[in-house]
């Protein structure tokens, strides 16, 4: 079974603008069950209705002659019998070239593009139908008329003939209306066929204008020449003419509006509430294309639009995921290479006899360990507004304040290190890392190639931090910094922490005064 946009969310309880057309995801079974029901329904409806109409107003309101006196036997049974006979006509040969056209349904796959065209074509060729059987009528009814009472022949004619145009302008509003759902199957991988568009809104709107206005007043006018011919039509008579020709143009006008309006109406308002959804932050959100024309267009366009969207956020996810966040918004905002002088404070862990652990480890093991080691930094550095800059075999390094400032970068390293100390004693005993912090002034920025650029801090900090997590491998609680991170961090932080011994690290001139918790 084919659904809209299978991986994504399919808009609202009335994907197709009607609780009538039922959900984008009903099974093949269900949608002909439906359809049938609507169409014929609706088939039947209108045309009954059509007929009526053009009944009264050929035999009771035109003025002329009277049709019901010689006219009985048409009134009373040929006119039923044609009806009745036409319907089936109708009913069986509009399902039969339904199900030919929409026969990839069953089969379960999509449609090629000649059948996407078959389909969006459906509703035309089965109002074709329609046509043809009123033709005929017109021309049974019109023939009997001549024979039995010629003064009234291009009375019923011209009152068939408009009533045919009605009745079909409305009928294919109608079946297009029901087909959506079709449609929507149709056109689900792709745009309607651009040979489809040509005839597209600006026509449609032209034709049911000229249906739901030209038509009516060109009865007004039958009527009045009507009144002209006949030297025996009173003015009362004349104005009974009008005000039914005018109920009946009004109401024409009005529905064929409505349903014309409500064509236009549910693909844009299927955008829209799309729209609100992704404003929402909802990208997982498709609307099923069930319109022909530019309409069809515009929801198509929706639709890659919002792929668009989703590729862009799984990209600058896993973007995020190897760079870190605040670098991907640095990365949108400037793609310029350089840097610039920022105070951080750095936080560097390296795992402690890690040659040892792949000697005596398989390869798959290690990688776990690995994993779980790096997924508690990352998890205290987050907690902290820190920012994972690198990965470097088994070791880690992290800024506090770069890319994103942070109120007090040196007291969330310090913070950040304490608690990584204490989860890695508790959660991966096996495993024991030395975790070194300090702060100062680095340059931070984009290096690299116009081709490539990756986000780094350099300056002493770094190495310092990196020669403090050496002496805390040695360290009873595994965990050291310098003097100078205490010095900048909030009081309540450095409450936590006191001074230790002076060393002079590998790789610097100046000593470090160390500190350690408390």
């Amino acid at each position: 079974m084919m659904t809209q946009g299978s991986p994504d969310l399919v808009l609202t309880r009335r994907p197709f603008g009607s609780w009538l057309l039922g959900p984008a995801d009903q099974s093949a079974r269900r949608l002909r069950f439906r359809l049938q029901i609507l169409m014929t329904t609706f088939s039947i409806g209108t045309n009954l209705i059509g007929a009526a109409v053009v009944f009264v107003l050929a035999v009771f309101v035109l003025p002329g002659p009277s049709l019901i006196d010689q006219l009985q036997l048409m009134d009373a049974i040929i006119i039923p019998l044609y009806f009745v006979v036409a319907m089936a006509v109708g009913c069986v040969w509009s399902t039969r070239l339904t199900r030919r056209v929409t026969r990839w349904i069953e089969l379960g796959r999509p449609a090629t593009r000649r059948e996407q065209i078959a389909t969006l074509q459906l509703p035309f060729r089965l109002t074709l139908i329609e046509v043809l059987l009123w033709l005929v009528a017109a021309v049974i009814f019109t023939v009997m008329t001549v024979i039995l009472q010629p003064q009234n022949a291009l009375r019923v004619a011209l009152t068939v003939i408009d009533g045919a145009i009605i009745t079909c302008a409305v009928s294919y509003l109608l079946t297009e209306f029901a087909l959506r759902p079709v449609a929507a199957r149709a056109l689900v991988d792709s745009p309607p066929p651009r040979r489809l568009l040509a005839a597209g809104l600006k026509a449609r709107t032209v034709f049911f204008w000229a249906v739901g206005s030209g038509v009516p007043v060109a009865g007004l006018m039958l009527a009045a020449v009507l009144a002209l011919i006949e030297d025996d039509v009173t003015s009362t008579r004349l104005s009974v003419v009008i005000l039914a020709v005018g109920i009946v143009a009004l109401g024409n006008g009005w529905l064929l509006t409505l349903l014309s309006a409500r064509s236009v109406v549910a693909p844009v308002r299927s955008v829209r509430d799309a729209l609100s959804l992704i404003g929402e932050g909802r990208l997982d959100v498709s609307i099923p294309v069930f319109d022909g024309t530019e309409l069809g267009s515009l929801q198509a366009g929706f639709n890659r639009m919002a792929e668009g969207l989703r590729e862009r956020e799984r990209i600058r996810d896993v973007f995020g995921r190897y760079v870190g966040p605040g670098v991907v918004q640095e990365a949108l905002t400037s793609d310029s290479l350089g840097g610039e002088e920022r105070f951080v404070a750095v936080l560097f862990v390296d795992l402690v006899g890690s040659t040892e652990l792949a000697t005596n480890r398989p390869p798959t093991e290690v990688v776990q360990l690995l994993n779980r080691f790096f997924a508690i930094v990352v998890d205290e550095v987050d907690r902290q507004g820190g920012f994972v800059n690198k990965f470097a075999g088994d070791a880690a390094l992290a800024i506090f304040g770069a890319p994103a400032e942070l109120p007090d970068p040196a007291g969330s390293a310090l913070s950040a290190g304490r608690s990584l100390a204490r989860r890695l004693a508790e959660e991966l005993p096996e495993a024991t890392a030395g975790i070194g912090i300090t702060a100062g002034i680095v340059v931070a920025g984009t290096v690299g190639d116009v081709r490539r650029h990756e986000y780094t801090v350099i300056g002493d900090p770094v190495n310092e931090a990196a020669r403090l997590s050496d002496l805390a491998k040695a360290a009873p609680g595994r965990l050291m910094a310098s003097m100078t991170a205490v010095d900048e961090s909030a009081p309540e932080e450095a409450a936590h922490w006191r001074p230790g011994a002076e060393v002079t690290v590998r790789g610097r001139s100046t000593p470090t005064l160390l500190a350690v918790p408390h």
